[in-house]
């Protein structure tokens, strides 16, 4: 199950991308909507991935793995935008990590 949530954080996080992406588009509406329209899409299956999830785990379990886009989110950002990352961006970042582990870790 912890494979399906991750795959649902990673969708989350592409539809993320592709938002931001859609905002970067300069003078072509269309490029601009295909961008949104793929965040749609990512974000649909996600969400029916997330259905499935939530009938065989708690939610209380299930929904603070979902802070796994933080760590993607700014991960993909650096890589493909390269943006910067702060060092306190970094540490709550591995505070996140941290928290999903040990809710992750819960039996």
């Amino acid at each position: 199950m912890i494979v399906l949530i991750v795959l649902v954080s990673l969708l989350s996080c592409s539809a993320q991308l592709c938002q931001k992406q859609a905002t970067r588009v300069r003078g072509s509406r269309r490029v601009a909507s295909g961008w949104i329209a793929g965040s749609v899409l990512l974000l649909g299956i996600a969400m029916v991935l997330w259905l499935v999830v939530l009938q065989r785990v708690p939610v209380s379990q299930a929904y603070p793995m979902l802070s796994l886009n933080f760590i993607f989110v700014a991960l993909a950002a650096r890589i493909l935008w390269r943006e910067r990352l702060t060092l306190r961006q970094i540490c709550g970042t591995l505070l996140v990590v941290a928290g999903v582990m040990l809710m992750g870790s819960q039996r």
